[in-house]
């Protein structure tokens, strides 16, 4: 991996350097703890996701997008920097995007970008309802700094509120071009029952191998995709907004989710659940309609993909790669050999003797197409799934544990303690992440280039974890000594 792979002496794309070419507008849409395998398009028989299926039969859908940690704050840090949450100083869930670390719409700003951010609160401005202690600190340090950095914010609100707040933004742009951060609510938990008209019936959710097939998992899971379905509703609602306003033509929209879902393997995890979000991205005339990409991609890259669309390049600080000419199809497209994400502390509460891995627990990987690489640094940590611990699912799968009951590869991923250190994946074998290989002799070679790839990522981003090899070699030998 070189220093800097996006965007330095980039010149502007080559629809865009026409004179008469009007600047494009830049719209991010996020679903809310949202894996890639619930929506339609990806290959899901039963959730209700017309327009998610829509939009990537006009664009294109990434099977392989991969978020930069599998938590909200960390993961739309990367989003909205080019940089890991790491690199970013994002470690701690509640701690607000540092004021000199420069975002995207930050960095539109030379292009005369009208910015702004709806919907759900985005959890890049330190904690909402902060403790008389952490709001004294905030104020004193000046440390919320998100009101500065862009020119709309309209966080809160109901599903009802986004076209509203949606055409409130677009009057206010007026004829600039925008960059416009959607946020949706759904599906994070708390699942609503009956969320929609039409429920999910249970006893028809495809259940994935790592999960075992119990009454409450498939109720959970059953809630979980009504939640989906009504934020696809909500995606119409967006995208209906463009429409009528007669901006679906020059706006390349991004819609992805924020990390995977809540549940075991899941949110809160390295496993593939927890970081492989569904991607579309649409942008009519320069994005072939229906076309698919099984390109390695992070949630680094979605900062350097907008500027580069913009004609504006990158800092020399971003790990992130511009997927911008996968997207309209240009041979220039270098693809990534790797992925990396970071799990970190999760949530506001402090740390006792009683806190569970769902609250803090701290892990690294590194994933190839094929393979990956899980650092875990606090395997003693007992396992909880993040937000869904209290439910019928989880509760259920605790009993079937205790009475002996749950199959033998599910028992051992969630109820080993300690967990292991180092977990290596053949994902082609074993897409579910199930069979630890590390250790193997036949997985020698992968697991060495996993833990370089994941050294070198470390390194960089001046990560405060120690790397999986030794930073220092042997001392040089003083004068006298024996060699």
């Amino acid at each position: 991996m070189r220093r800097r792979d996006v965007l330095d002496g980039l010149a502007a794309p080559a629809f865009l350097r026409g004179a008469q070419q009007k600047q494009p507008n830049l719209l991010l849409i996020l679903s809310d703890d949202h894996t890639r395998d619930h929506v339609g398009c990806f290959g899901n028989p039963v959730i209700q996701t017309p327009v998610m299926n829509k939009m990537a039969a006009d664009g294109m859908k990434m099977d392989r997008m991969f978020t930069a940690a599998p938590q909200c704050v960390p993961s739309r840090s990367a989003l909205m920097t080019g940089k890991s949450p790491v690199a970013n100083r994002m470690g701690r869930f509640a701690t607000p995007m540092p004021p000199e670390v420069k975002t995207l719409p930050e960095l539109l700003r030379p292009k005369n970008y009208y910015t702004g951010v709806c919907r759900r609160y985005y959890h890049l401005d330190g904690v909402l309802t902060p403790s008389p202690l952490t709001q004294r600190i905030y104020d004193e340090a000046e440390m919320r700094t998100w009101a500065k950095r862009i020119d709309f914010l309209h966080v809160g609100g109901g599903r009802e509120q986004t076209p509203v707040v949606m055409n409130e933004f677009l009057d206010k742009a007026g004829k600039k071009p925008f960059f416009f951060w959607v946020n949706f609510s759904d599906p994070h938990h708390v699942w609503d029952r009956n969320a929609i008209p039409k429920p999910h019936d249970p006893a028809k959710i495809p259940l994935p191998a790592h999960l075992p097939d119990l009454p409450g998992m498939r109720d959970d899971l059953a809630r979980y995709y009504d939640e989906i379905a009504r934020a696809d509703d909500e995606l119409g609602m967006v995208l209906g907004v463009l429409e009528k306003r007669g901006l679906a033509e020059n706006t390349l929209v991004i819609f992805m989710g924020d990390n995977g879902h809540a549940f075991p393997h899941g949110k809160g995890s390295l496993y593939d659940p927890g970081l492989n979000v569904p991607c579309v991205a649409r942008w009519p005339g320069k994005i072939k309609p229906g076309s698919t990409s099984s390109n390695l991609l992070s949630g680094e890259d979605v900062t350097p993909t907008f500027l580069e669309a913009a004609g504006l390049r990158g800092t020399r600080e971003m790990s992130g790669k511009s997927f911008l000419p996968l997207l309209t199809g240009s041979a220039s497209y270098q693809p990534r050999k790797h992925i990396f994400a970071a799990r970190l502390p999760h949530g506001n509460s402090n740390y006792t003797a009683q806190t569970k891995a769902s609250t803090f627990d701290l892990s690294r990987c590194a994933r190839s197409g094929s393979h990956k690489l899980i650092w875990n640094y606090t395997p003693y940590q007992e396992y909880s799934p993040v937000d869904s611990a209290n439910d019928a699912g989880w509760k259920e799968m605790v009993a079937a544990h205790q009475a002996g009951k749950l199959p033998a590869a599910i028992d051992k991923a969630y109820f080993t303690r300690p967990r292991p250190v180092v977990e290596l994946f053949d994902l082609d074998k074993d897409p579910s992440e199930l069979n630890n290989v590390a250790g193997l002799p036949e997985y020698s070679q992968v697991e060495e280039e996993l833990k370089v790839a994941l050294q070198e990522k470390m390194v960089r981003d001046y990560d405060f974890l120690p790397p999986p090899f030794n930073e220092a070699g042997a001392p040089p030998a003083r004068a006298g000594q024996r060699k």
